[in-house]
């Protein structure tokens, strides 16, 4: 059930509210845009609520038939923006997340943040900790990578975003990310997904390797249902039975979630193709499709990276892609606001 409240109730009144469902033993995840709202998780009925009848509240219940509640539109009409310490994303800018695939060392990822930052991106991507096919493959540097990505970040004025592969590491992970990224691999692990919705922090959920929208949006719900709707979702392809790209980049996923669902949606044109003379092309199908931004992977030398390689971009295919996005961009701005005018 989702309780509907008027815009002026007091905040005092709102305790009381939360308060009193903590106290009856339902949970409870607050919603504030044109209108607040009040997501109660374990409510089947309006009778389950009928004590709210004794606290001065106006109110109306209205009971979603969803299964993922919190994160659809339903619940939350208004597009939500989540700020990441300033950093806006779902807003009007597009935002790019640019990096290597994993921190191979200092000179490596402070050359790769210089890139990504010259190039207009605002978050450095790059892995610490990397989920690899075969268990023989470079695994990332762990925390070492996590204080260079960091320390190149900083010197850069960018935010960090990085994989968390287990609970295990989240608390280390947590001490120096901006936004904690879920792997396609993790996308249903979900005691993984609850211990990250605990942090509050911001989530990139990337889609799973053959992970359907319904699939998806119910991973979010995991995240959403501790409280926790700072959830960016990532289109990162899927694998079908076509071999000429590593993944079938599946662009119609931007429309369906932002009918679906109120959170804002990236693409990933690196994972989408795994084919360096795609990725451009794509990258400008994602942000035509209507995506809050894009996450890229990049490298000083691609040949030379010591994972996925053959689908970073160097420093001039990179710095002529967002060329072509910023040229792009404006005219999207605009179609944007005449889908709202209607």
């Amino acid at each position: 059930m989702i309780i509907h409240l008027n815009k002026t109730i007091k905040e005092a009144d709102l305790k009381l509210l939360q308060d009193t469902l903590k106290d009856k033993g339902f949970k409870s995840v607050l919603s504030e845009g044109q209108k607040v709202v009040v997501g109660v998780l374990g409510t089947k009925e309006e009778s389950d609520l009928d004590f709210l009848e004794t606290l001065p509240l106006d109110y109306k219940l209205e009971k979603l038939n969803s299964s993922y509640k919190l994160v659809s539109r339903d619940f939350h009409p208004e597009n939500s923006i989540i700020n990441v310490d300033g950093l806006l994303i779902g807003g009007d800018e597009y935002v790019t997340m640019a990096g290597p695939c994993s921190v191979e060392g200092r000179e490596q990822i402070f050359e790769t943040a210089r890139m990504a930052a010259a190039g207009g991106a605002k978050v450095l991507r790059g892995g610490a900790f990397k989920p690899r096919t075969s268990p023989y493959d470079f695994q990332g540097l762990g925390e070492e990578g996590l204080q260079l990505m960091r320390e190149a970040a900083d010197r850069y004025d960018l935010k960090m975003i990085t994989e968390v592969m287990d609970e295990g590491n989240l608390d280390l992970v947590c001490q120096y990310t901006d936004i904690i990224q879920i792997g396609a691999r993790n996308m249903q692990n979900f005691r993984l997904l609850e211990a990250v919705g605990r942090t509050g922090k911001p989530v990139a959920l990337k889609r799973g390797i053959s992970g359907t929208i319904n699939e998806w949006l119910h991973a979010a719900e995991y995240i959403a249902a501790q409280g926790n709707l700072n959830i960016i979702f990532i289109e990162r392809g899927i694998r079908t039975y076509e071999q000429m790209t590593r993944n079938t980049f599946d662009l119609s996923a931007v429309p369906i979630i932002q009918g679906l669902s109120h959170l804002p949606i990236i693409v990933d044109p690196s994972h989408g193709v795994g084919v360096r003379e795609c990725i451009k092309p794509m990258a400008l199908a994602g942000l035509a499709a209507g995506a809050s931004g894009m996450i890229v992977e990049i490298h000083p030398d691609p040949n030379k990276a010591w994972s996925d390689g053959p689908q970073s971009l160097n420093e001039a295919d990179y710095l002529e892609m967002m060329k072509e996005v910023a040229i792009l961009e404006p005219t999207m701005k605009k179609i944007k606001k005449l889908r709202q005018s209607k």
